[in-house]
C-alpha cells in the first residue's frame, strides 16, 4: 500500500501501481502478475538492505 505522499510501502521499491501504468493491457490473470511482482520487490528489497547492512 502506498501512502498519501506517493512513497511505496515499507519492502517495496517500485509499487505495482506505478508499473501497472506503464504496461500494456494484461491479457491473464492481472492479480497474478501483481502478485509475482510484489514478491520479486520484497526479494530485491531485501537484497538491496542485505547489500547496504554488509559494508
Amino acid at each position: 500500500m502506498e501512502n498519501k505522499q506517493n512513497n511505496p510501502a515499507p519492502g517495496i521499491c517500485l509499487s505495482w501501481e506505478e508499473v501497472r501504468k506503464e504496461l500494456p493491457k494484461i491479457q491473464g490473470d492481472e492479480e497474478l502478475f501483481k502478485r509475482i511482482w510484489n514478491d520479486n520487490e520484497a526479494l530485491a528489497y531485501l537484497y538491496i538492505w542485505q547489500v547496504l547492512l554488509s559494508f
